[in-house]
C-alpha cells in the first residue's frame, strides 16, 4: 500500500467532511426564514413530466414551505412538461426557459435561477414514482431531508457567486465537493459552465466525458478552472483515449487514487444571455416530438472541436424517433461557438441514487456518504431498537416511521413513511415505504414493497405493489411470449399465476400494452385499507417464494403499478404522512 497516498486520501475525506457539514449548516440557518437578496435562489424551479406529477410536486412544497422546512421569500414553481411526445429533459429545459420568459420578461435578466429536473415515473426506483425523485427521503436533518433539500444545500454557495442565468441539475444525484479557503465555484463567465468530477475511466463509459485544454497538472490543486474542447458523451473507453480525454494523477488533494482517470459531468450553469439564446433555438425546432437529452444533445454541441458527427449516433437513445437526428443538427448549428467552461472540482464525489440497490446501498452500506452527509440509521421516526451509530459496516435505514419497540429491521434494508406494529420482521436488503404493517408479519429478504392509495369505483382503496429488489420493471417482452419472459423474484408469471389461482386469460396490462413489462403487468389487489392491502400482496409474495397457493376473491380487482399511479389518492397518501408526522412530534414531546 502506497501510505503517502493513503494518509493524502485520507485528508481529502476529512476536507469533504467538513466543507459539507458547513453547507449543511448554512443551508439549516436559511430553513423557515426569509432569506436577504443575493443570499439564496430568486428562483427554484422543478420540472414534472405531466399536470398530475406537478399537482403533487405542487402541494408537497406548499407544506414544506407552511411547515417552514425552505427557506422562505423564494419562487418556487414547477412546470410541467406540455402534453404528447415526451421530450427528455432537454426539452424540459427549454419549455421552462419559454414559461419562466413568459411569466417574468426582462426581470428574468436580474435573477438566478435553479432548475431541477424531476420529471418521469422512476421505474428503478419505484417508491419515488407516486410523489416524485425529488422527495425521495434522507436520514438526516430536523425536519428530515428529502432531495429536494440536499440539492439545495449542497449548491448553497453558488447563488452568491453566480451572475443571473440558471443551474440546471438533476434530481438523483448529489455532488459532494471541497476548494480552497480562499476559492468558491464561480459562475460568471457567458455561455456554458459546467462542474467536473475526477473519475474512473469505468464510469466514463456512462457519463459525459469532457475533453480540456492541455494544461500541466491535473489535480494540483482542489479546483481548476479551464476552456473545455469538446464534451462526449458515454464514450467507450477507445474514443476517451483516442480524444485526448484520459488524465494522469499528480499529487494534490484529490478524490480518486487511480492513476488514470477522466473528468465526468453533473451539473451545469447557463448565463441569461445564452438563455435566451436556447429560447430562439426552441422557436427554431418547433413543438418537439421527440426527446432531447440537457447533457448529450446541449453539450456535445460546444467547444471548439465539436463536430456535427454525433447528431447520427442513435447508441445511446432510448426510443430513437424519426426528427431527432434533424433537431440534433439544429441545436448543433445554433450552438455551434458557445463557449464550455469547466470547473474542475478535484476532491469531489458524484453520487447517483436512481435505483433501488443505489438507494439500499448508499444509504445502508456506502461509508464514505454516511461519514460526508452524517447519515443516520434512524431519522425522524419512532424506532427504540436502532443500532448505535458506526456500531457495523451495514446499517439498517428508518425514516420518517413509527415501529413498535418489539419489530426489528435487518441490516441493508430501508423502511420509510411507515408504521409497523408489534413483532413485525423486516429481512435483509429489503425496501418498505408508505406501508401500515400489521402484528407478527414477516417481510422476507431482498423484497420491494410500497403501498399506494387509489381511487377505485368511487371509492378510496389501496395497493401494495411487490417485487424483488433485482427485477426490472422496465423490461418489455410483446405477447404472447410474456408469460415465461417475464419474472417476478425470478419466477416466471406462468408459475406464478397458477399459484394464485389466477389463469392466464385473467391477466392484462394496463395502457398502452403493446409493450408488456412488470410496470404494467395488474398483479395486484385494490383493498378497503392499508393493512389488509399489505398482508394481501404479501401472501401472494409468499405463495410465489414457498410454492403454496392462495385463492383471491372471485370480484377482486388487480392493478399495476402503472395503473395505480394513474389513479392515485394524493391528499390521502399525505394524510397517511401526516399522522405519522402528528404521531413522531407527540411523542417526541412527551419523552
Amino acid at each position: 500500500m502506497d501510505t503517502g497516498n493513503n494518509s493524502m486520501n485520507q485528508e481529502c475525506i476529512k476536507k469533504l467532511q467538513i466543507a459539507t457539514r458547513e453547507k449543511l449548516r448554512k443551508f439549516n440557518s436559511l430553513r423557515g426564514k426569509e432569506v436577504q437578496p443575493g443570499e439564496f435562489w430568486d428562483l427554484v424551479i422543478v420540472t414534472a413530466v405531466d399536470e398530475s406529477q406537478r399537482d403533487a410536486y405542487e402541494l408537497q412544497i406548499t407544506e414544506k414551505v407552511d411547515r417552514k422546512e425552505l427557506p422562505l421569500g423564494v419562487h418556487y414553481i414547477v412546470f410541467s412538461d406540455p402534453p404528447g411526445a415526451k421530450i427528455g429533459n432537454g426539452g424540459s429545459t427549454l419549455y421552462a426557459l419559454q414559461r419562466l420568459n413568459d411569466i417574468y420578461g426582462k426581470t428574468l435578466g436580474s435573477f438566478r435561477v435553479i432548475l431541477i429536473h424531476a420529471g418521469g415515473w422512476s421505474q428503478r426506483l419505484p417508491n419515488a414514482s407516486a410523489l416524485g425523485k425529488i422527495f425521495t427521503a434522507l436520514p438526516l436533518g430536523d425536519p428530515l431531508y428529502q432531495m429536494l433539500e440536499l440539492k439545495l444545500a449542497m449548491y448553497v454557495d453558488f447563488p452568491s457567486q453566480m451572475k443571473p442565468g440558471v443551474l440546471v441539475t438533476c434530481a438523483d444525484d448529489i455532488e459532494i465537493y471541497s476548494v480552497a479557503e480562499d476559492e468558491s465555484v464561480r459562475f460568471n463567465k457567458p455561455g456554458f459552465t459546467a462542474l467536473a468530477h475526477p473519475s474512473p475511466l469505468s464510469t466514463g463509459t456512462t457519463h459525459g466525458v469532457f475533453v480540456l485544454e492541455p494544461h500541466e497538472k491535473s489535480g494540483s490543486s482542489e479546483m481548476e478552472d479551464i476552456s473545455c474542447l469538446h464534451f462526449l458523451h458515454k464514450p467507450s473507453i477507445n474514443k476517451m483515449r483516442d480524444s485526448g480525454a484520459v488524465c494522469k494523477r499528480h499529487d494534490g488533494c484529490f478524490s480518486l487514487t487511480d492513476t488514470e482517470f477522466v473528468y465526468t459531468d453533473s451539473t451545469y450553469y447557463v448565463d441569461y444571455a445564452t438563455a435566451m439564446s436556447l429560447l430562439d433555438l426552441l422557436k427554431e425546432v418547433g413543438p418537439l416530438e421527440c426527446e432531447i437529452d440537457a447533457y448529450g444533445d446541449f453539450l456535445q454541441a460546444l467547444g471548439p472541436k465539436a463536430t456535427i458527427a454525433y447528431t447520427n449516433n442513435t447508441a445511446n437513445v432510448t426510443k430513437e424517433e424519426s426528427t431527432l437526428v434533424e433537431i440534433r443538427r439544429k441545436i448543433f448549428n445554433h450552438l455551434r461557438g458557445t463557449p464550455l467552461n469547466v470547473v474542475l472540482l478535484n476532491n469531489s464525489q458524484f453520487y447517483h441514487i436512481g435505483t433501488t440497490s443505489e438507494y439500499l446501498h448508499h444509504l445502508t452500506e456506502d461509508a464514505e456518504l454516511r461519514s460526508e452527509l452524517g447519515l443516520l440509521s434512524s431519522a425522524f421516526s419512532v424506532y427504540p431498537n436502532q443500532p448505535p451509530e458506526g456500531a457495523a459496516a451495514a446499517v439498517c435505514c428508518v425514516m420518517y416511521s413509527v415501529l413498535d419497540p418489539s419489530c426489528s429491521v435487518a441490516p441493508r434494508s430501508v423502511v420509510e413513511y411507515c408504521r409497523l406494529e408489534a413483532g413485525v420482521t423486516v429481512g435483509n436488503g429489503s425496501i418498505l415505504s408508505g406501508c401500515w404493517v400489521g402484528s407478527s408479519l414477516s417481510v422476507p429478504d431482498r423484497v420491494f414493497m410500497h403501498s399506494l392509495c387509489v381511487n377505485h369505483r368511487d371509492r378510496t382503496g389501496f395497493v401494495t405493489v411487490v417485487f424483488g429488489i433485482d427485477d426490472n420493471l422496465k423490461h418489455g417482452v410483446e405477447a404472447p411470449a410474456y408469460i415465461e419472459g417475464l419474472k417476478l423474484f425470478g419466477v416466471s408469471l406462468a408459475e406464478c399465476l397458477p399459484r394464485w389461482e389466477l389463469g392466464n386469460e385473467v391477466l392484462r396490462f394496463s395502457g398502452e400494452a403493446s409493450s408488456c413489462s412488470l410496470w404494467n403487468a395488474c398483479l395486484f389487489p385494490v383493498c378497503a385499507d392499508q393493512q389488509s392491502s399489505f398482508s394481501k400482496s404479501l401472501e401472494m409474495l409468499q405463495a410465489v417464494l414457498g410454492g403454496s397457493t392462495l385463492s383471491l376473491p372471485k370480484d377482486t380487482k388487480l392493478m399495476s403499478m402503472h395503473e395505480s399511479l394513474q389513479c392515485k389518492n394524493l391528499e390521502e397518501m399525505l394524510k397517511f404522512r401526516k399522522g405519522l408526522y402528528n404521531d413522531i412530534m407527540q411523542r417526541r414531546s412527551s419523552s
